[in-house]
């Protein structure tokens, strides 16, 4: 083969764009169906905040797709074994998952925030304002390592659960507690919650600490799929109906 046409070989190659995987008809996305308000189960169909999710970035994608519901034992390996395309069943990302799949952009992510009583001035969340606060936090999780590794200044205190921390917030024996912010909102909502205590702060985003956010699970070499899945939420997230989905189940941004 001559030089030149060599190189127009070559040419010709780098013009021609990769071929992409075909992507499944339909798309079968699994949820657990025992989560809410992710995902639950009402009328005998799966609902909630990842369930509206999932049919919102199919539309957007232009594909077309079906939900099912799978129990959380064993999602992982239903997904390896083809039983379905994608897990929206919120699904952290971790180190140990994302050897065995790979997943989308995060979704979602619950902030991290702190609650005090009402009775007690808090000028700031910096963890310079936190020296020598009584903080509680749920013992066994990543909160109470946060505070450890972020706010050694203070009195880190840990409980068997979140409850227990509100329990001696209420007490008055804690300055502030930390924990997901959608369990702090239960807690706040309740009569004893409402009465005695206040949201003060988020920890900022990006925390590597407190993880890296809920992501779709796919199947290591569904590249093509998961592409279409970002992009779509790109496009949510960008024009509002991300926000306007997420606001019919959670009352604080998520993105």
């Amino acid at each position: 083969m001559s030089r030149l046409l060599s190189r127009l070989l070559v040419l010709s190659l780098l013009a021609c764009p990769a071929r992409s995987e075909p992507l499944p008809a339909p798309v079968r996305i699994a949820t657990e169906g025992g989560h809410p308000p992710f995902n639950y189960v009402e009328d005998g169909q799966p609902a909630g905040f990842e369930v509206e999710l999932a049919r919102a970035l199919c539309r957007e994608a232009g594909l077309a797709c079906t939900i099912v519901l799978h129990q959380w034992d064993g999602i992982i390996k239903g997904l390896e074994a083809g039983e379905y395309d994608a897990i929206m069943a919120s699904m952290a990302i971790t180190p140990r998952r994302a050897g065995r799949i790979q997943f989308s952009r995060a979704y979602y992510r619950i902030p991290a925030a702190y609650v005090a009583r009402k009775d007690t001035p808090v000028p700031g969340i910096a963890p310079a304002a936190l020296a020598g606060r009584a903080i509680g936090a749920a013992a066994h999780g990543p909160f109470y390592a946060y505070l450890e590794q972020r706010v050694p200044g203070a009195d880190i205190r840990g409980f068997d659960t979140l409850g227990d921390a509100t329990l001696d917030l209420r007490a008055g024996r804690l300055d502030l507690v930390l924990g997901d912010k959608l369990d702090l909102a239960k807690f706040l909502a309740t009569p004893e919650g409402g009465a005695c205590c206040r949201f003060v702060g988020d920890v900022p985003a990006g925390e590597p600490l407190l993880g890296e956010g809920v992501a779709i699970g796919l199947r290591k070499g569904d590249r093509t799929l998961r592409e279409a899945f970002d992009r779509a939420l790109a496009a949510l997230v960008a024009d509002g109906r991300y926000d306007r989905i997420r606001a019919k189940f959670i009352p604080f941004d998520t993105k």
